[in-house]
């Protein structure tokens, strides 16, 4: 077992031994306590005994823990942490591909393609990882796997052997051997030790799979809730009692999704999926997340605006509140683009006919995906006219989608100063829908959009500049600053 994780640079060891002493949860995520003497590494907020200073050393990952030969602790299960917003707030390089692996990158393209991707040498991405996250790109993921597994265990009647595949491993035989290595117990050992839900689903070709995804609060749900219903397509989005439910796209196909609304006071969402093939699910539950902001740590975000007099009471007053995420970047986009200076409801019938003319049925289920961009590319701009857009942005829309199609990135993984650009290189697409993709379709946590009127009036301003200027102070939470204002005006962009 190693002693001295890779990357360590970005950990201050007094200060976590001192904040890991304290059990204090502000640090939960943000790095992880490993003790040599028992072999196991805890969230800093760990009930058990802390251990003297010279037997801990600290990681930036649990990944990282695992692959210096540490397993989970049993008692404060430290993989179960929603994921951390270290990763999403920066737009470096190794943040780029954290980000892509958590994803499914590494499952779908290999290391190597995921390396092309990053256009960098296979060689060079992990040593890049190494160095920065602590463990290499096959322990990231290996990492990820194992907690959909876990969560899976805990919280279905799959069986042993469908959830070695839903989590991605190759074989039976890999899955035990990871799962012992992350845990040092077995998944049949895990599987007797916990009690599924009463709801968990048996096993089928493609069971309809009952999660409760965590996350840190408070979460205001209320808040989310409004916004995906205001932002519901016809025909593509079903809002039931209490319920949401919308496509999901995946490899082997098609998946719905069903959120439970409201959750209020709970340390969960429940969602209900109906994947295509069970193996989409780890993919499907990452979008997820990153569409419901599960993964943001409201404290941190309070420690950093909720002294500033704009935001600070803002904050008191929705201290849960979250960015509304993407499940796909095209299709944000594309929407965007149709909701440019009309109404949130027109924006909606403009959506609603498309996907009525030109989008996929999932299964039997009456709804339909919002097309691909090649779809919509193949379509031309006259036929996008007839859906009710103006000439100029149906001709903004078609010249979108032909660069999407083309190979225009707009997720997470993005190089999002490079996508940026070339979103403004297309004509038609202005600094503020530039900036509203980022925020949504990116996962920017720092784009802000100084043009918005809303913001502008809620700042007290006259001018772009003037915003940004008062924005700047904000950084790099800004997305979340716009967004407290957005809410706190009723208004939903």
């Amino acid at each position: 077992m190693s002693t001295e994780p890779a990357a360590r640079a970005a950990i201050d060891p007094e200060v976590a031994y001192r904040a890991a002493s304290g059990r204090d949860p502000r640090f939960d995520g943000r790095f992880f306590l490993g003790v040599t003497t028992t072999g196991i590494y805890c969230r800093p907020s760990c009930p058990a005994r802390k251990p003297l200073r010279r037997n801990s050393v600290f990681f930036p990952s649990a990944a990282a823990a695992v692959a210096a030969g540490f397993r989970a602790c049993k008692r404060c299960r430290p993989d179960s942490l929603p994921g951390s917003r270290h990763w999403d707030a920066s737009g470096d390089f190794a943040a780029r591909a954290v980000r892509a692996i958590r994803d499914g990158a590494v499952d779908e393209f290999g290391v190597a393609g995921l390396a092309q991707r990053l256009s960098v040498s296979e060689r060079h991405l992990h040593r890049i990882l190494v160095s920065e996250v602590g463990a290499s790109p096959v322990q990231l993921n290996r990492t990820r796997r194992a907690q959909t597994a876990r969560t899976l265990i805990e919280q279905t009647t799959l069986s042993l052997a469908d959830i070695a595949f839903a989590a991605g491993f190759g074989s039976v035989r890999q899955f035990n051997d990871v799962m012992l290595a992350e845990y040092g117990t077995a998944p049949s050992e895990l599987r007797r030790l916990t009690a599924p839900m009463p709801d968990a689903p048996t096993s089928d070709a493609a069971p309809t799979v009952v999660l409760r995804l965590r996350h840190r609060a408070p979460y205001d749900d209320a808040a989310m809730g409004a916004f995906q219903r205001a932002h519901a397509v016809p025909g593509m989005d079903l809002i039931g009692d209490g319920e949401f439910t919308t496509p999901i796209p995946a490899p082997h196909g098609l998946a719905l999704a069903t959120i439970d609304w409201p959750a209020t006071g709970a340390e969960h969402v429940t969602v209900r999926i109906r994947p295509a093939d069970i193996a989409d699910l780890t993919g499907i539950v990452a979008k997820l997340r990153r569409w419901l902001d599960l993964d943001a740590d409201p404290r941190l975000i309070a420690e950093a605006l909720g002294s500033d007099p704009i935001i600070g009471p803002l904050i008191a007053a929705r201290p849960g509140l979250r960015v509304p995420g993407s499940l796909d970047g095209a299709t944000t986009a594309m929407l965007t683009v149709i909701g440019q200076a009309v109404s949130l409801k027109a924006a909606s019938v403009f959506a609603g006919r498309l996907v009525g003319a030109f989008g996929t049925p999932v299964g039997e289920s009456g709804l339909s995906a919002f097309p691909a961009a090649q779809t919509v590319a193949n379509a031309g701009a006259e036929a996008l006219r007839e859906i009710g857009l103006t000439g100029s942005r149906a001709a903004a829309l078609h010249r979108l989608a032909a660069a999407l199609a083309g190979g225009l990135e707009l997720s997470p993984a993005a190089d999002r100063a490079g996508a940026r650009r070339e979103l403004l290189a297309l004509p038609g697409i202005g600094p503020w829908t530039a900036d509203y993709i980022a925020l949504r379709a990116l996962g920017d946590p720092d784009s802000f959009a100084p043009d918005d009127l809303v913001l502008k009036k809620s700042l007290g301003v006259k001018t772009a500049r003037q915003a940004s200027v008062i924005a700047a102070a904000w950084s790099p939470w800004r997305s979340y600053a716009a967004m407290h204002l957005w809410t706190a005006s009723a208004y939903l962009p």
